[in-house]
């Protein structure tokens, strides 16, 4: 084989996973759309109760394909204080099962030119679809689903096309019988050879169907190609590890949880592997009437033994294991603890985005859910910059003030950096392919996080205020004092409801409390503003104090123009659909 042909066969097989692993993207995308909000909010919601997350993790995960992605948001979760450590490992391991979907698509719909037969049909419905129901948008979804499925068999057909014939190749067949013949030994070469291609592919739902194909064609024995899907279990944890980098102790633990109970998963397989095979192969033979040991060509084969056995034992594999180690989470949590090592860190002045920094799911729909929970983050350290303004009033001395001084500052750093990162990954979300309502939720975030960012600025101007204030020698009476402390709380009301709101479903935002409090400021400001009026006329004050006084509770009732504006953004653009 010269070169030339080497690289025709690379692109070949290179497109044909190309169309599988976007078929499998759009597939996962339509489903997502259909289900809305519900779906990116379920895993959030997992209590501690390990049944409650391992359902969740396998209905996730049966839904977006892909268990690095819902391991993925489970590692922001944990990184967030949103999921315990114990509920992540049950969601985990319902993850391992909802990712067995795909090798039973396969399998149902059969490898081999029977294939094509499903394929085209699905892809003529699905275009009918999007076409003659335009204006429905679940429809559109539907569609859409279907042309994945179509496309993810059309990537397989493809698959099995560009593989090139082994067998005009002695040489690579006899090297693979050669890994083959180190007995117990073998088995363990080919799970690292599964891990570490798992690990460069980067979905483990393509290399199964790759392994599907190899041993349909006779290339691999039964018993290597399950070494291969255990290997892969254990390669597809590293995009979570790789996501849990930039995460904290916790979410660390998470994504070494993965790693622990698939390699253990393996490990209790292994001691049980032969026994295990035997039982797929019984089943098999009474499923489909053939053994997946029984050579291709040779009497009594049938081409469906193969994926049946795989997917079988894929299944077998998570769904056993799970029940075997759902009743030692705590002991699995001991080994992640023991693996990680937590630092005491002071993070308040520490720039790091809980739950996009670094982390990129597979799909915009996901995206909107970490971007969701960042911006709870923004707001909560927006309420904290707000928490210093009493002590630059009450300072005793320099020392004190310009600590607080500095703190807001620094603050206000993070607020402008963290609107950055924000606004340009949401930019990056409206990119992809979104639904309306998506499009709707990525408006109001984009106005949410503006005006957190103009609250940090306000924030910063009535410390800057009150620095002016200090250095001039402007000093306040009893009564300007414990105006501006009422004004302070009242604003400090509208912000509570305004974090309550973005902490909550967006479409039940309490609009209506958040009115009040904004209208209670904006009274409170008029009713200051003519007593001030009034005591500049009378001389009761000098201009100086004068001019200090009207600026500070002219920025607060600025400030709670802002705070209204988050509520009125989730509360208007974002409708339930």
């Amino acid at each position: 084989m010269h070169l030339g042909q080497i690289l025709i066969i690379i692109i070949n097989f290179a497109g044909a996973l190309a169309i599988f692993l976007f078929g499998m993207k759009l597939m996962s995308e339509g489903l997502q759309k259909f289900a809305g909000n519900k779906m990116r909010s379920i895993i959030g919601k997992v209590t501690s109760n390990p049944l409650r997350g391992i359902l969740t993790g396998a209905a996730v995960t049966t839904a977006v394909q892909s268990s690095s992605a819902t391991t993925v948001m489970v590692v922001s979760f944990v990184n967030a204080g949103l999921l315990s450590l114990a509920g992540a490992v049950a969601v985990i391991m319902g993850a391992n099962i909802g990712t067995t979907v795909t090798a039973w698509i396969i399998t149902l719909f059969g490898l081999g030119e029977s294939t094509s037969a499903f394929s085209l049909p699905m892809l003529l419905g699905a275009v009918a679809l999007l076409f003659m129901f335009a204006k429905s948008d679940r429809l559109k979804y539907i569609g859409e689903f279907i042309i994945g499925l179509a496309l993810l068999l059309v990537g397989m057909t493809f698959l099995q096309k560009a593989m090139p014939n082994l067998e005009q190749y002695p040489d690579f067949l006899a090297f693979l019988a050669r890994l083959s013949d180190f007995g117990f030994w073998s088995i363990l070469i080919f799970i690292l050879i599964g891990a570490l291609l798992t690990c460069l592919v980067q979905a483990s739902a393509a290399m199964m169907a790759i392994t599907l194909v190899m041993c349909y064609n006779g290339w691999i024995g039964f018993d290597v190609a399950v070494a291969l899907v255990m290997g892969q279990n254990i390669g597809t944890t590293i995009t979570a590890n790789i996501a849990a980098m930039v995460a904290n102790t916790n979410g660390k633990k998470a994504a070494r949880a993965h790693l622990v109970f698939n390699v253990i998963g393996v490990l209790i397989t292994l001691a049980v592997f032969r026994p295990v095979l035997d039982l797929i192969a019984h089943f098999t033979v009474g499923i489909v009437g053939s053994s997946p040991y029984t050579a291709v060509n040779a009497a009594g084969y049938s081409p469906n033994a193969i994926p049946m056995a795989l997917s079988l034992f894929h299944t077998f594999f998570n769904v056993v294991n799970t029940f075997i180690l759902a009743w030692f989470i705590p002991g699995i949590l001991r080994i992640v603890n023991w693996m990680v090592k937590g630092q005491p860190e002071d993070e308040e002045y520490i720039y790091k985005l809980k739950y996009i920094g670094g982390t990129w799911m597979s799909t915009a729909e996901l995206n909107l859910q970490a971007a969701e929970r960042e911006i709870t983050e923004f707001s909560k350290r927006i309420l904290r910059m707000y928490s210093f303004l009493p002590t630059l009033r009450t300072a005793k001395t320099d020392e004190e003030f310009n600590q607080t001084l500095e703190r807001i500052e620094k603050y206000e750093e993070i607020s402008d950096r963290m609107e950055m990162e924000i606004s340009s990954f949401l930019t990056r979300i409206a990119e992809g392919d979104l639904s309306h309502q998506g499009s709707q939720r990525i408006s109001a975030m984009l106005c949410v996080v503006d005006n957190l960012e103009s609250i940090g600025d306000t924030v910063y101007q009535i410390a800057a205020t009150r620095k002016n204030k200090r250095e001039t020698a402007v000093h306040f009476d009893q009564h300007l004092n414990d105006n501006l402390e009422h004004m302070t709380s009242l604003v400090q009301h509208s912000l509570d409801i305004m974090d309550a709101n973005l902490n909550n479903d967006y479409s039940h935002a309490d609009i209506l409390h958040a009115t009040e409090a904004e209208e209670a400021v904006n009274h409170y400001r008029d009713t200051l503003r003519d007593e001030h009026l009034d005591a500049l006329k009378h001389g009761t004050y000098n201009f100086a104090i004068g001019n200090a006084y009207s600026s500070l509770y002219a920025l607060y009732e600025k400030l709670a123009d802002y705070v209204i504006n988050v509520t009125e953004a989730i509360s208007v653009k974002f409708v339930e659909k």
